[in-house]
């Protein structure tokens, strides 16, 4: 899948804020970079955390309310 498709679909997930996302994906690598387990089950191999972070937010795994509760 494009990325283009997969921002689309991560947008929709956020209420089409694109605000929303970038903090969302933002953390969420940073979590992944930091070990965090990743959530989708595609080949992440070759993929920066921040293309997991997008693709789990599009996928519906991950949003704003489980940022919002790390802290």
């Amino acid at each position: 899948m494009r990325t283009e498709q997969i921002t689309a679909r991560a947008l929709k997930q956020v209420g089409d804020d694109r605000y929303k996302l970038s903090l969302v994906v933002a953390k969420r690598a940073e979590a992944i970079a930091n070990g965090a387990e990743i959530l989708v089950s595609i080949g992440t191999q070759k993929l920066k955390p921040a293309d997991i972070a997008l693709l789990e937010v599009a996928e519906g795994k991950i949003g704003l309310d489980a940022i919002v509760e790390e802290k």
